[in-house]
């Protein structure tokens, strides 16, 4: 089975957090590969910056998730795949959606929303931390 490491960011900007929708409809977050010789902090930045137009700053770290995905539709290759999330805040809101990555829309989405429209299961788990490390700092 076949590992690969990314990182991301849940970005906040007030009371929104940054979601991308993809062409198929999804909304995700941002998250991308960790390069050779790049940290997990500076992968995330450098995911955020590079899929949305964000320029963020990393605040705390929120955690990982672990899934296992076909690395072909065609093929019984297993990939592991870790992310390491941060949280992460914004100085503006604006974006530009990475169009060669199949986004269509980077948007900032309220806090009470944000939650629901997260395509994915983890990510949906990841926002809830992120949300109660905001509730915190209040």
């Amino acid at each position: 089975m076949r590992e690969e490491v990314s990182a991301g960011g849940v970005v906040v900007l007030g009371n929104s957090i940054l979601l991308l929708r993809k062409y198929n409809g999804d909304w995700v977050l941002p998250k991308g590969k960790v390069e050779l010789g790049e940290t997990h902090k500076q992968a995330a930045l450098r995911e955020v910056r590079e899929e949305t137009g964000v320029k963020a700053k990393i605040g705390k770290y929120l955690g990982e998730i672990h899934y296992t995905y076909k690395e072909n539709w065609d093929d019984s290759k297993d990939v592991h795949k870790i992310v390491y999330w941060y949280l992460m805040c914004a100085k503006n809101m604006d974006t530009v959606p990475q169009k060669e990555e199949g986004f269509v829309e980077a948007k900032f989405i309220h806090v009470n929303r944000v939650a629901d429209m997260a395509r994915y299961t983890d990510e949906k788990e990841i926002i809830k931390v992120a949300l109660k490390e905001l509730e915190k700092e209040k």
